[in-house]
């Protein structure tokens, strides 16, 4: 198991995450930032625990983020 952190409030909606990892990561309709799929809201940051096999795609989500807002087991890429 891996955690992912989101800084949520802070994404821009470039979509990055959700080209490499499109079934943990979807665009809001609302208000058009990216969304962790499955995670939990804690004081505006989202938290979620996945499985290993998720672990490459998700890294790659957090290292192509420009604005480096998603954290893999709470480092930066």
């Amino acid at each position: 198991m891996f955690k992912i952190t989101h800084y949520r409030d802070k994404c821009i909606g470039c979509n990055a995450c959700v080209e490499v990892a499109p079934d943990r990561w979807r665009i809001s309709k609302k208000d058009g930032k990216c969304t962790l799929v499955g995670a939990k809201e804690k004081k505006g940051i989202y938290h979620v625990d996945l499985p290993e096999h998720e672990m490459e795609e998700n890294i790659q989500a957090a290292n192509n983020c420009p604005v480096k807002i998603i954290l893999i087991n709470g480092r930066k890429p």
